[in-house]
């Protein structure tokens, strides 16, 4: 009699991946932020020296989009452009993408980055912005200390977007 074959599951990864994290305070309501993130026109504009601009090649935003950002000449040594595929939304609070090609794909693998727009209690004019990488290194021997400080200092330029509006 044949029996059927149990595979182990021996392709799932134990170990955990590493995971690197950043926050910003925002001088505005997490919503306004949030609405600022995933408009390309606008974040196109914000700090073109870290990000050149961003487009959707694929669907509008929500998950299974891909999205690909075009670095500036402040961080193009390091990374020149991404293509990222949109897993997840919690909307108006977090987006999870996953990178799936350019420069930061042959460093890690995988690389996954959520950028959270959280309110801040009793203070409507306030939010943190959090950048959280999960990543397992592939080329790259350091954690992606750059990506951290670019993203941050990108996501500072957000207050900057609101006093030129």
């Amino acid at each position: 009699m044949f029996k059927p074959h149990h595979s182990h599951k021996t392709n799932q990864r134990v170990k955990k991946m590493k995971i690197m994290k950043g926050e910003v305070v925002l001088n505005m309501p997490a919503d306004k932020a949030w609405e600022i993130y995933r408009n390309n026109e606008i974040i196109s504009k914000l700090n073109p020296d870290l990000l050149s601009a961003a487009v959707y090649v694929q669907g509008d935003g929500g998950p299974g989009s891909l999205r690909l950002f075009k670095l500036g000449p402040a961080v193009s040594d390091y990374v020149k452009e991404s293509m990222e595929k949109i897993e997840e939304v919690v909307t108006g609070r977090s987006v999870t993408y996953e990178v799936i090609g350019g420069d930061l794909k042959e460093m890690y693998d995988p690389y996954r980055v959520t950028f959270s727009f959280i309110p801040v209690e009793g203070n409507n004019t306030k939010c943190i912005a959090e950048w959280k990488a999960e990543f397992e290194p592939a080329t790259a021997t350091r954690p992606p200390e750059k990506a951290r400080d670019a993203a941050l200092r990108f996501l500072e330029s957000f207050d900057n977007f609101q006093l030129s509006n």
